[in-house]
This record gives C-alpha cells, sequence and structure tokens, in this order.
C-alpha cells in the first residue's frame, strides 16, 4: 500500500541503520539487505513491486554490481541479450512454454492479458492514462506521472482499451462516404 513514507525494519547503529535491515520506499519497492551509516552498503536486492527484482552488492548507497531479474523470471544480460532484439518476437513465456495454438495468440507475456481501462493503455507495468498522464499498477496504486518522453512512446507503442477485442477504435468508422472509392 502506497502510504506516502518510507519505512525501516533492522539494525541500527547511533540511530543510523547499520547491520542487517529492511528498507520500504513510498512506491512499495522493499530493499532487504545490508546497510552501513544509513546507507545500502553490502549484498542486498530491491524487490519492485511488479514483481521483478535487482540483486546488487552496494557501497555506500551505489549499486557496483548487479543482476535484474524481470517478473516472470527472465534474467536481464548485459551481453549476448537475445530477448526483444527484432530477430524472436515471442514472449519470455513462449519462449520457455511454446507458442500457443493457432487463433489463440498471446497478446501480452501473461496469458490471458490483463483487461485495460477505458481510455488507457497497458505500459507493462500498469496501466496509463494519457489524460491525467498517470501510470497506476494492475492493483490499483500509483507508480508515477509519465513526462513527455513516456507519454509518446505509450501511446505509439502500447496496447490500448480500444485494441483488446476487434483492433479498431469504438469512435472511428471504417465506412466509405458515398461516392468515395476505396483501395481494397
Amino acid at each position: 500500500m502506497n502510504t506516502g513514507e518510507c519505512s525501516y525494519k533492522g539494525d541500527r547503529k547511533n540511530g543510523r541503520m547499520d547491520g542487517k535491515g529492511e528498507y520500504t520506499f513510498p512506491t512499495g519497492t522493499k530493499y532487504v539487505g545490508e546497510m552501513k551509516d544509513g546507507m545500502f552498503h553490502g549484498k542486498g536486492v530491491l524487490h519492485f513491486s511488479n514483481g521483478s527484482k535487482y540483486e546488487a552488492t552496494w557501497e555506500n548507497g551505489r549499486a557496483k554490481e548487479g543482476s535484474f531479474t524481470f517478473a516472470d523470471g527472465l534474467q536481464y544480460q548485459e551481453t549476448a541479450w537475445d530477448y526483444c532484439d527484432g530477430h524472436d518476437r515471442r514472449f519470455y513465456s513462449e519462449r520457455c512454454n511454446g507458442l500457443r495454438p493457432a487463433g489463440e495468440s498471446q497478446l501480452t507475456d501473461l496469458h490471458p492479458p490483463h483487461d485495460i481501462p477505458d481510455g488507457c493503455y497497458d505500459c507493462g507495468d500498469g496501466f496509463y492514462d494519457p489524460n491525467s498522464r498517470v501510470v497506476t499498477s494492475y492493483n490499483g496504486r500509483f507508480l508515477r506521472n509519465a513526462d513527455d518522453s513516456e507519454h509518446e512512446w505509450i501511446v505509439r507503442t502500447c496496447r490500448k482499451a480500444w485494441d483488446e477485442v476487434l483492433g479498431i477504435h469504438p469512435e472511428k468508422s471504417f465506412a466509405t462516404r458515398s461516392g468515395e472509392s476505396s483501395d481494397w
């Protein structure tokens, strides 16, 4: 739950986080690991609210070496990355479990996909409302405000509520006006 506050449970020294502990950010992201002098220091894991995680060795609050694992178990690789590279467009779950039968194609890595609220886009970690420019998690928690760059990317590339069944926007009509010819 987004309480708007940070919290800490764990060891302290001189009133500061020191030793092992759990630090929770207002977004629900949680760091579990070693602390020193009030900072992440040593081995620790950031657990994101969408289920992904970043395991790292920290030094004075900065990650020095780490690995990112997506919520579906796919581990990011900085070199030899062959996922979503344009040559293989399968979702990670399709790579692990095989393709679905003809006519039952997957729209997202999750099958069946999340239902998208009217007028919104599914941007991977939640839903984006282009009017308020807010990304909300699938369970209804505020995640972030989108800047101009993210707004443009989401509107250009992400799955829209009105694409779900027919592949068309309900407010658009494809009927031609009388007297117009079609290129079909």
